[in-house]
């Protein structure tokens, strides 16, 4: 007996590209041929709300079992047809039982939210299914975003409800290959062994195939029953799916199974095809970052349609969206975050070539305006007369007039006119210059959206830095954040008390920044710190790696 067999998912996740608008022909003619290549699991469609959908045909949105029996050949003893139902999009009360005429099993998926939300309905749902005699494949909708004692909770749901099958699923082409090993490692040794594994991806990162073949690697450890889905010529929306060919031809040459290799490729001509004149999908830089950001393909596609966007700045605007936000679409927000980027971004190609004149290659001195700044002054000023750094402040004006001074905050900046004049200053295009003499350099190559803290002005300067190559960066007064507020700053112009409840959660965030900056340069650049701080142990385990 096999212990891999393939789904096809053509009709209901391929056809999203389409908005699901197959003819009926020919979803009973592609129906047909992947049975007769003997496909094991052969999707038709959508299971949506009859109240809000009105089937008329000519879909893959169906509103009740009936209207997908046409496409089943019961003369195929070994297929199971199946439709995919999303919790809360279906009318699951109204489902009718199965009597083997049309569909054998239903895939049901929902979020981590939707459980942890609504668990008792989520687990009514299962039950209707189960009582009204359809095989149940449940699929954990962006497996990513459990944790593993989530997970693991999950599971144990999984094994008292007792599915045919479990998913997992990789809802916006994010994983790696660890990611695929640890969820299936983690499910494998934890769920009863006679309900399947499921498999479904997305190829934003040109990864399905290759997880397949792992999955299947894998599933050889504990003889899992598994299932790979896959879509004809990938098709899918942005990135796509894994492609039902090359996973056939992968079990036919690898696994010696039975499948018609030649009927798949002849199914991709006759039905396939003509969709991609007039519809892209497969690897692109901007279905990448759909990838990175764990974004729902819709805001790429309205992003790219809409504005013409480069992909950097598609990269940008995604990053700006709360990652819980990103996971649907909004494009009303997607509107207003496009009007804010556009308004604080500047090509600053010239200021970085600048900048790069003046400090690749050297040392550069950071001044950050901590208390230590005070109580080693002696110290930081004999460095700076015995090594002659260029010498870069963060958000104040230092004494020394050729000293430079950077600014990421735009009141620091508007409080510091007067001692400004006739000083170098660099500032990001979020601080609005009073002045033409000042560098602009672009703020969105400064932060990391991925952090709460990410515009903390001294990790926007270091990245800054990242960008034009200094061979040494030596830090002062980056000393961290005490609750002793009145030695947190170098002057009480510095005002933080009311964020002493967050110190903790600001200290860790920028060790972790930090910690990405200095690996990132080295070897290439030396980080040094000659004053205390709460972060000099990020340096030295960069030393000790």
């Amino acid at each position: 007996m096999k212990n891999v067999r393939v789904l096809d998912c053509t009709l209901r996740d391929g056809g999203r590209i389409i908005d699901c608008a197959f003819q009926n022909q020919e979803i009973k003619e592609i129906s047909q041929r992947l049975a007769d290549a003997k496909i094991d699991i052969i999707e038709l469609g959508f299971l949506r709300d009859w109240r809000k959908v009105e089937y008329k045909g000519n879909s893959t949105f169906f509103t009740d079992v009936d209207q997908i029996r046409p496409f089943v050949n019961r003369n195929k003893k070994n297929i199971i047809y199946a439709a995919f139902v999303d919790f809360g999009m279906c009318d699951i009360d109204s489902l009718k039982p199965f009597d083997g005429t049309s569909i054998d099993a239903i895939r049901f998926g929902f979020t981590k939210k939707n459980y942890a939300e609504q668990k008792e309905e989520v687990l009514r749902w299962i039950d209707v299914i189960k009582e009204k005699g359809y095989k149940l494949f449940i699929q954990g909708v962006n497996s990513l975003n459990y944790s593993d004692r989530e997970l693991l909770e999950l599971v144990d749901m999984i094994n008292n409800v007792h599915p045919y099958s479990f998913g997992i699923v990789d809802t916006y082409g994010a994983m790696y290959m660890d990611d695929v090993d640890r969820l299936y490692g983690l499910i494998d040794h934890n769920m009863e062994p006679d309900i399947c594994i499921n498999f479904h991806s997305h190829n934003n990162y040109q990864l399905s195939f290759a997880f397949a073949q792992e999955v299947i690697k894998l599933s050889g450890t504990s003889n899992r029953q598994i299932i790979i889905d896959g879509t004809l010529g990938g098709i899918g929306k942005v990135a796509g799916n894994l492609n039902t060919e090359l996973i056939v031809d992968y079990l036919v040459r690898k696994k010696y199974y039975d499948y018609e290799f030649e009927d798949i490729l002849d199914m991709i001509d006759d039905y396939i095809y003509k969709y991609s004149l007039d519809h892209k999908w497969g690897y692109s830089t901007p279905a990448m970052l759909a990838g990175v950001y764990k974004s729902h393909p819709n805001n790429i596609i309205y992003l790219t349609k809409k504005f013409r966007l480069d992909t950097k700045d598609i990269g940008e605007i995604l990053s700006m969206i709360d990652p819980a936000v990103r996971q649907r679409y909004d494009y009303d927000n997607i509107q207003k975050l496009y009007t804010e980027y556009v308004a604080d971004k500047v090509d600053d190609h010239t200021q970085i070539e600048q900048l790069k004149r003046l400090i690749e290659g050297k040392e550069v001195f950071v001044m950050v305006p901590g208390n230590s700044l005070n109580t080693y002054r002696q110290e930081i000023d004999d460095y700076i007369s015995k090594n002659h750094p260029i010498v870069i402040s963060v958000n104040f004006v230092a004494e020394h007039p050729e000293i430079i001074s950077f600014f990421g905050n735009a009141k620091r900046y508007s409080r510091l006119k007067e001692k400004r004049n006739g000083r170098k200053v660099i500032i990001s295009s979020n601080v609005k210059s009073d002045t033409d003499q000042d560098i602009v350099v672009n703020y969105h190559s400064l932060i990391n959206r991925g952090y709460k803290y990410f515009e903390n002005s001294t990790i926007m300067l270091l990245n800054l830095l990242k960008r034009v190559n200094p061979r040494k960066v030596t830090i002062a007064g980056f000393d961290g954040f005490s609750e002793n507020v009145d030695k947190n700053y170098v002057d009480a112009s510095y005002q933080n008390e009311r964020h002493i409840t967050e110190f903790k959660e600001l200290n860790d965030e920028l060790a972790k920044m930090f910690g990405e900056i200095v690996e990132t340069m080295s070897p290439g650049c030396r980080f040094d710190m000659i004053t205390p701080s709460k972060f000099k142990a990020v340096i030295n385990g960069n030393r000790n790696s």
